[in-house]
């Protein structure tokens, strides 16, 4: 049995879209161990002065991506407070000789991410109706996306780690499973998948608060001079890689010829789906970044 539990503040104006987008995130945690989601809890609050239609709608969201998941909502909890949030604690089942860690990477084995990165970035430009009506719909597609394909279609394959890259970023995630997997990740940067006019309005400057928290964390971690990255284009994929996803994809460790396979399998499914990186023997410093 594994659990998992989140919760946040409206990241969209649609109450419906906010509960399917806060629902997936919740439910990304069991799908990155592997699971299968069977039951979750609610959790909301809201203050009073919301309209009960909301409140429906956005519980109606939630119970939208659960049953999608295959996953009972068993009931929840209900407080009032002065901003709404909303989210799952969820309980999922998997195989204990299947369970999937970010702690399995081996030297060797390629990386492989599910969902393009940049949706702190287009959802901060929407604040300032600064991201275009294309860009912004693909983004909010992808953050109420479930994990569920991407989980179901390793399945079988020799994969030795995995994580969901959610609000570390990129590159706090990628930290994490190096640190555990007592190993060196290398990141190509120039292999990212990322969402229509993420780089563009990070070249900008349209960057979010957690990302330069994100990337104050990472920093010592990384290898090389760190000037190479500061101009132009280059700063704003390293601030993507930092960029706090909501939602975000799977972040797979396994072999070459297994990860060629899984991309087949995703092609249809999740496009986006891109080989970023490759584990090396530990080193100096957990992380390492390459044009």
């Amino acid at each position: 049995m594994v659990q998992t539990v989140d919760f946040f503040p409206p990241i969209v104006d649609d109450p419906f879209l906010f509960g399917q987008i806060a629902a997936a995130n919740a439910l990304s945690d069991i799908y990155a161990m592997g699971a299968k989601p069977a039951v979750a809890m609610n959790l909301l609050c809201v203050p009073s002065c919301l309209e009960e239609s909301v409140i429906r709608d956005i519980l109606a969201g939630g119970h939208d991506k659960a049953f999608e998941a295959c996953c009972a909502i068993g009931g929840g909890h209900t407080i009032q407070d002065n901003e709404p949030k909303y989210g799952l604690c969820v309980t999922g089942f998997v195989h204990p000789q299947r369970v999937l860690t970010n702690g399995g990477a081996r030297p060797g084995d390629v990386l492989v991410l599910t969902k393009p990165l940049g949706s702190g970035v287009i959802t901060t430009a929407a604040k300032a109706d600064l991201a275009e009506a294309p860009a912004l719909n693909t983004a909010y597609e992808q953050m109420a996306a479930l994990n569920k394909s991407a989980c179901e279609l390793a399945a079988g394959l020799e994969v030795h780690g995995c994580t969901d890259v959610t609000g570390f970023g990129l590159l706090g995630h990628s930290l994490e499973m190096a640190q555990a997997s007592g190993a060196t990740l290398e990141i190509t940067a120039s292999a990212l998948p990322l969402l229509p006019q993420a780089r563009e309005l990070a070249e900008m400057g349209i960057i979010p608060g957690g990302a330069y928290r994100n990337m104050d964390y990472v920093t010592p971690y990384l290898q090389g001079d760190l000037a190479q990255w500061e101009t132009g284009a280059r700063r704003s994929v390293l601030d993507l890689m930092c960029d706090p996803q909501t939602s975000g994809g799977l972040l797979f460790a396994l072999p070459e010829k297994a990860a060629r396979e899984l991309l087949s399998r995703l092609e249809t499914v999740t496009p986006w789906a891109r080989l970023i990186g490759r584990v090396l023997p530990k080193e100096d410093k957990p992380l390492a970044l390459v044009r």
